[in-house]
């Protein structure tokens, strides 16, 4: 019995011996066929070498590509604090002007200059009697035919306001242009005449009492002051100012 069992134990050992060796022979052998075997062997064109190149590029892992930057919104500028609108200026206005002083003759005048400014009820007149120390005319006239032709030749030259001296024994038939209270308005009156072609005019000192006639208007503000302004520049020796206490009074 011993011996059958060694017997068979080696009978194993031999085939497995013989399984292994064989086998591993016929692998290698089969290896070698095939490294040997010129038929298998093949030549690639450039293309097809260029085909193969891009197909393992494609395969090959892609590098991951770094995000982009998160960009940051830009800071907002602080809200500035609105500007204080300035204030509207405030529209100066007296309380009451009077435009004069005038002759009784010049009165319709200033009144058609005045007509623009569509006074209403802010307009009125106040009258006084003044002590006038100047006044312009023209010497005494060869009697009243001479006086006569003398105003006749001032209304030609486009003059009005003139009256023929009567009750005077020194100066009958003169011709009186103006009486003035200060000799400045007595020298705007005379230029004025000589800017209308009035040569033999001419500036004396003579007291006499005068009626004057002063246009007031009430609530004036700076631009109708200027408009006013604007009249008192067409009647030389006039004045724009702040009405006396006693034209206040009227007024109101």
């Amino acid at each position: 019995m011993r011996t059958v069992f060694f017997l068979l134990v080696l009978a194993n050992i031999a085939f497995f011996a013989w399984g292994y060796l064989g086998g591993r022979g016929s692998e290698e052998a089969q290896l070698i066929d095939q490294q040997l075997n010129p038929q298998a062997i093949r030549l690639l064109s450039a293309e097809q070498r260029a085909a193969l190149a891009a197909e393992r590029a494609k395969a090959a892992p892609q590098p991951l590509r770094p995000a982009p930057p998160v960009q940051q919104p830009a800071p907002q500028p602080a809200p500035q604090p609105a500007q204080q609108q300035p204030a509207p200026p405030k529209v100066t206005v007296a309380a009451c002007m009077e435009l004069g002083a005038f002759n009784p003759g010049d009165v319709q005048r200033v009144e058609r200059a005045l007509a623009p400014l569509s006074l209403g009820e802010k307009l009125s007149q106040r009258r006084a009697s003044e002590t006038a120390s100047h006044w312009v005319f023209m010497p005494p006239q060869p009697g009243r035919a001479g006086a006569n032709r003398k105003a006749a030749e001032l209304r030609k030259l486009g003059v009005e306001d003139f009256f023929i001296v009567q009750d005077d024994p020194k100066y009958r038939y003169s011709i009186s242009l103006g009486v003035f209270k200060t000799e400045e308005a007595a020298k705007a009156r005379l230029e004025q005449l000589r800017a209308k072609g009035v040569r033999t005019a001419r500036i004396g000192a003579r007291e006499t009492t005068v009626q004057k006639v002063y246009f007031v208007v009430r609530d004036v503000p700076e631009p109708l002051a200027a408009r006013l302004d604007q009249v008192r520049q067409a009647f030389p020796g006039s004045e724009l100012k702040e009405c006396q206490p006693e034209a206040k009074s009227a007024a109101n």
